[in-house]
């Protein structure tokens, strides 16, 4: 078997990094935030692991590898992971899609219910010692539109699907899995999205942030929504027209939202989210589980095992498409 040695782009105090020396003992390992870091051992890396390294840490550490064969991202965004020199490069790309996705799809059926049972309303009677009788809806017979329908969207469909929600999703490649998927009624196109839209009670935002889908969802996506709609964003914050989703809000165009990512992180103190009622704000964390940074070195070390014994690799990224 091959000798590889693996650069890990990551605070070299990282509690995760013990893992790594523990299951791929015997293997080289160098970790490091800095390129001086990895000047002696980058001749030989076969392997660049970006665990939690800037882009700009990312693609100065790869400009000095001459003799990579995988490279890893540990995030399933790839927004702030792709370069030129890495798009052009025949060295495949993985990330960590899947990993993190039964956590999102968890969050978005908390956040339907957040809004269905009006639990806000709940929180805000009780702290002022207010007994208020309401209306309650059910989620049951409602309709949930997922934007991109990859590992994330599958997930969440897994979950609403048995309380009683219908589906419908908007991929790139429909016709893949029109009629193939139990859990989706009907698979739109994305220039198809605001009929899939104008269906729905929720409209859950699951993309990958590329060129094709920055800003996919504005002014025309909100005009079509239902008054009583909901939109929940586990995707990336660009893909949303923020001003705009801040317009629909205030104006009372649309019931609410829920939003675990943003166009800035961390959200600026100001920003009219804070304040809105209609918004249920989660500061990217929607997925940190006690164990999210444990499942995500796991994922790599099966990954990495997959690698020396030649077998094929999982999540290899279309680095064209982004995602």
């Amino acid at each position: 078997m091959r000798t590889d040695t693996i650069l890990v782009l990551a605070d070299p105090a990282e509690p995760q990094l013990a893992m790594l020396e523990k299951q791929l003992a015997g293997v080289k390992t160098v970790a490091g935030d800095s390129v001086e870091a990895f000047e002696h051992a980058a001749a030989d890396a076969s392997v660049l692991f970006n665990w939690s390294g800037s882009l700009a840490l990312f693609r100065k550490v790869f400009g000095i590898c001459p003799n990579l064969r995988w490279v890893h991202s540990r995030s399933v965004g790839l927004e702030r992971t792709l370069f030129p020199e890495l798009m052009d490069s025949p060295v495949p790309l993985t990330n960590g899609s899947g990993v993190f996705s039964a956590s999102l799809g968890e969050f978005t059926l908390a956040a339907i219910l957040y809004f269905a049972k009006d639990f806000r309303r709940m929180i805000r009677n009780q702290q002022a010692g207010v007994w208020e009788a309401f209306d309650v809806m059910p989620i049951s017979g409602q309709t949930v539109g997922i934007i991109g329908y990859g590992d994330i969207g599958r997930a969440i469909a897994a979950r609403v699907r048995p309380m009683g929600m219908r589906v419908l999703a908007v991929k790139r490649n429909a016709s893949s899995l029109t009629g193939a998927n139990p859990m989706v009624e009907r698979i739109y196109r994305p220039e198809q999205r605001i009929e899939m839209i104008s269906r729905c009670d929720y409209v859950v935002v699951a993309a990958p942030l590329t060129s094709e889908t920055r800003g996919m969802i504005g002014e025309p996506e909100f005009v079509a929504m239902k008054p009583t709609a909901v939109v929940i964003n586990v995707g990336r914050g660009p893909v949303i027209d923020e001003a705009a989703l801040a317009g629909a809000l205030s104006n009372g165009r649309i019931k609410g939202a829920a939003l675990d990512v943003f166009d800035h992180e961390p959200l600026p103190q100001g920003h009219p989210f804070y304040k809105l009622e209609n918004v249920l704000l989660s500061p990217h964390c929607a997925d940190h589980t006690l164990d999210w940074l444990d499942n995500a070195m796991r994922f790599f070390i099966e990954q990495f095992e997959r690698f020396r014994k030649g077998k094929p690799l999982l999540n290899v990224v279309d680095k064209k498409l982004g995602y």
